[in-house]
């Protein structure tokens, strides 16, 4: 289970940049949930991500994985219970090292060495897992990645992420970058990954049509906060034209709330 407990992130504070990017967020993730992300830009999508992932630190709250505060823990610690795909395809592996060595250094993620080891149990383990994408990358191990198309370094990028069993997965907008057929073929390996390896998901998605299709919850954002949530039937039944009215109807409430308090 993944908890946030009143987290806050503010950027520049104190100046006159300042930006509370989330405010006293409250949210819990069970294990085996697949959450969607929406919001307009700046809404704090990508922020929920990096504080979860450590990479930005809190300046309130708590955040608890598996039951432990791992608040002001360092981020390459906390890799070895998280994963993470991003937008670029580029950036989640290491261009000018073979296919196998990457799978090899994310098997090892977050241990106290990053040493390859490899042998042959190792390398038919990672085998199996290179078919798994369907993709024939099983048969170019010995290649560098940086000669792979962008698909299959994301679909590759999304192995690594789950091949050390983490409790949670963070997507930011993984598919974004890729054609309309690859994006398809990385979001079917995404759902099944998320399956079999009884992962916990947190998807940042501009597309609403996924994000109502895809998952067990689904999450609005707006000006660091979480303003709307719906799981189960109710998000069955919801279509992109009612969230696209359910945002305006609660950002307008919001600003409205704004006005008489300035009033």
């Amino acid at each position: 289970m993944i908890e946030l407990q009143q987290v806050s992130v503010i950027f520049n504070p104190g100046t006159q940049d300042e930006r509370r990017a989330l405010q006293e967020v409250n949210l819990t993730i069970q294990k085996g949930d697949f959450l969607t992300v929406i919001g307009s830009n700046g809404a704090g999508k990508s922020t929920l991500l990096n504080v979860i992932a450590g990479s930005i630190s809190p300046v309130k709250g708590r955040i608890l994985i598996e039951g432990k505060d791992r608040t002001g823990e360092a981020e390459f610690r906390r890799a070895r219970v998280i994963g993470r795909v991003y937008q670029n395809p580029l950036a989640g592996t290491a261009a000018e090292m073979t296919v196998e060595d990457n799978l090899a250094i994310a098997l090892k993620k977050g241990r106290k060495t990053l040493r390859l080891g490899l042998n042959t149990k190792i390398r038919s383990r990672l085998r199996d897992a290179l078919a798994q994408l369907d993709m024939g990358l099983e048969h170019r191990m010995k290649e560098n990645v940086s000669r792979l198309s962008g698909g299959q370094r994301q679909a590759l990028t999304l192995l690594m992420a789950v091949l050390s069993s983490p409790a949670i997965l963070l997507l930011d907008e993984h598919t974004a970058a890729l054609d309309p057929a690859n994006a398809e073929k990385v979001m079917s390996l995404t759902q099944r990954f998320a399956r079999e390896y009884d992962l916990s998901v947190l998807m940042v998605t501009h597309d609403m049509a996924e994000a109502l299709a895809i998952g067990n919850r689904l999450i609005m954002m707006d000006r660091g906060e979480i303003i709307y949530e719906c799981q189960g039937e109710e998000k069955q039944h919801l279509t992109v034209d009612m969230l696209v009215e359910r945002f305006r109807r609660l950002r307008h409430r919001d600003f409205a709330g704004d006005a008489a308090l300035l009033g």
